[in-house]
């Protein structure tokens, strides 16, 4: 899917283009396509590759992949997510790339168990063995991947502060929203002032939290009717669905609105009082550093990634992950004491505006790069 070019990495190939280095972008065909084509002045290669474990259209990735390699003939090959990373990587390696980098932005191995979980421990093996560089994109995952072996240290590398690409510090800043997008999603939420909204943003799958996250508002909701939760995303029956009841809760109950994936998340952040994110497993999540500088309170989950960013009680809130009672504890707490919440926003957001803005980050990138080209 070109999901992740389209937006997660939005900016960077055509920030390295112009700086040097002639940019190939690959991915397989999505609705993201056009997007992704409109934004980025790079040229794009469709590579047909599924997100599930499918090892006869694998088999013909790599081999298109192959394909693809021998006729370009590239000096560096850099893989982002899971899927990618393995038949990239693979791919590369058999290609004798010199350089085959793999940033790792979350391990789906964090929450499993049994036998998927070792089957996902040799995926990330095999995706490191092929790779010249393992470049993590926070620190507590860097710490994860080392407590863990899955590859030698010398090839770990955390880029920058962290992050995969930084963070727009123009596009997510209250001053320059446009007010007629904000009138129209205020008309799409019903907008009410004398109402407080929490805001959650990803995927409405399990392992973001999202049972948790149902049933503690439902709680507090019964303390307080003036409460509206707002869900941004995408429901994915097909990986990780929710249970029927948590899905029919999002679909009908009063005080929860949900909306479909968004490219005007910070319209919604503008109008919301908490962004509570209770995930389960991240890489480096760029919804918090988008958050902070919207300057949003935050209460998050303490999972890698997430405490590479806030800290607890100094910058935000952070509970136990798939905790409920943890969870309604510092959510109560950010409820009753808005002025100190909103202090720990304004400190987070100092720190990511000065650390994690994606120009800051692509340069650091740019330099990576040519380090290991000299």
């Amino acid at each position: 899917m070109p999901l992740a070019l389209a937006y997660p990495l939005r900016g960077q190939p055509s920030y390295m283009h112009q700086h040097g280095f002639d940019v190939l972008m690959v991915s397989a065909d999505g609705k993201e396509l056009p997007t992704l084509l409109q934004h980025e002045i790079c040229p794009h290669q469709v590579v047909p590759m599924t997100r599930k474990i499918t090892p006869f259209r694998d088999l013909w990735a790599i081999f298109l992949l192959i394909k693809l390699f021998r006729r370009e003939r590239p000096d560096i090959v850099h893989t982002e997510t899971p899927k990618a990373g393995l038949l990239g990587m693979i791919a590369a390696w058999l290609c004798g790339v010199n350089i085959r980098i793999h940033t790792v932005a979350g391990l789906p191995l964090m929450v499993e168990k049994g036998v998927k979980l070792a089957v996902l421990q040799w995926i990330e093996k095999i995706t490191y063995g092929a790779a010249t560089n393992v470049w993590p994109n926070s620190q507590s995952l860097m710490n994860f991947i080392k407590a863990h072996r899955f590859t030698s240290f010398d090839k770990l590398r955390l880029i920058g502060e962290g992050s995969s690409n930084g963070v727009d510090t123009q596009r997510f800043s209250r001053t320059a929203l446009d007010p007629k997008i904000t009138e129209t999603v205020k008309a799409e939420l019903h907008y009410d002032p004398s109402l407080r909204y929490m805001l959650f943003v990803g995927r409405m799958v399990l392992d973001k939290g999202i049972v948790e996250l149902v049933h503690v508002f439902l709680r507090v909701y019964e303390k307080d009717r003036s409460l509206r939760l707002i869900l941004a995303g995408n429901f994915e029956k097909s990986l990780d669905p929710l249970p029927q009841d948590i899905e029919d809760a999002i679909r009908n109950h009063p005080a929860i609105i949900h909306i479909s994936w968004t490219d005007r998340v910070e319209y919604y952040m503008e109008l919301s009082s908490y962004f509570v994110f209770p995930s389960y497993r991240e890489g480096f999540p760029n919804v918090l550093l988008e958050a902070a500088l919207m300057k949003l309170p935050i209460v998050c989950s303490r999972i890698a990634g997430n405490v590479d960013i806030v800290t607890h009680q100094q910058s935000g809130l952070l509970f136990e992950s798939q905790d409920e009672q943890a969870l309604f504890d510092q959510l109560s707490f950010a409820l009753d004491h808005t002025d100190q919440m909103q202090e720990m926003a304004n400190r987070l957001y100092q720190h990511v505006y000065h650390s994690f803005p994606r120009e800051i980050f692509w340069e650091h990138m740019r330099q990576a790069y040519q380090e290991l080209s000299a």
